[in-house]
């Protein structure tokens, strides 16, 4: 079984690459200083969301799946620097090589790892592998690997779903409450830097975690729709992540497997 590795990133603005970039003055508040990030980007084209360079890294959220087991994850601030976090995501994919599995992973969250990631002297040669590698299995990535768009190890849901339209994106929220599963609870993206600055770095990673989740949730019914799992296989691994979350003593999973509930078909 190859192993999957699903992911999903929380940022806020890098307070300290904008102060640098713009010379602004040290008295300025962190709110101040995103504040004019966030001004200037309306300028520029009407929207807060800033370019993918500025974002910061606080919490990488995973699932593990391989043949041993199903496990959930994060690799989050306060426990590492943003470098640290960036590289042990890495790291994860030079042990395991892995299909990595993203929602907008290919739009956001990869550039987002690539920019930081060379800001903070990151090393990814396996994930860097496009067939030119030290690796046993190195040509085979010239076929499969984790950069080109239309390859398999990355599997950016959203994109392929779309078949490559942006015009045709879904929220990953909405697919997977229709699809039967929770959704977002409690928090989403655009509340985030307001909870980093209120000291909930905890609630933000419990919020990616149960993100990362329903992204695991809809890979399954696509892996069922293809037909690399059949209905039974589908529901016998939709019921190990209901057991392995189960069996984690954690609020937000409590209330995840309250609003899962034992909707039709799931």
């Amino acid at each position: 079984m190859t192993p999957v590795l699903v992911f999903d990133i929380e940022t806020i603005p890098d307070v300290a690459g904008v102060r640098a970039l713009n010379g602004l003055p040290a008295e300025l508040s962190d709110y101040e200083v995103a504040e004019f990030a966030f001004q200037q980007r309306r300028a520029s084209n009407g929207s807060d969301f800033l370019q993918h360079h500025l974002h910061r890294v606080v919490t990488i959220s995973c699932v593990l799946r391989d043949a041993s087991q199903f496990r959930v994850f994060s690799l989050s601030e306060p426990d590492a620097a943003e470098g640290q976090i960036i590289q042990r995501f890495f790291d994860g994919i030079e042990r395991y090589t892995p299909q990595i599995i993203s929602w907008n992973g290919g739009g956001f969250d990869l550039p987002v790892l690539h920019y930081r990631g060379l800001i903070h002297g990151v090393s990814a040669p396996r994930y860097w592998d496009m067939g030119e590698g030290d690796y046993h299995d190195s040509r085979d990535f010239k076929w499969n690997n984790y950069i080109s768009r239309y390859h398999q190890r990355h599997l950016d849901l959203m994109d392929l779903l779309a078949l490559y339209q942006p015009r045709a994106n879904a929220p990953l929220d909405e697919i997977a409450k229709l699809m039967g599963y929770p959704g977002k609870l409690g928090m989403d993206g655009g509340a985030v830097w307001q909870a980093w600055q209120d000291g909930k770095a905890a609630e933000i990673r419990d919020y990616c975690e149960t993100d990362v989740v329903n992204t695991y949730l809809v890979y399954l019914g696509f892996q069922r729709m293809r037909g690399h799992l059949d209905a039974a296989a589908w529901a016998a691994e939709v019921a190990v992540v209901r057991e392995a979350l189960a069996r984690i003593d954690a609020p937000h999973w409590r209330e995840y497997l309250t609003a899962w509930g034992q909707s039709p078909g799931q």
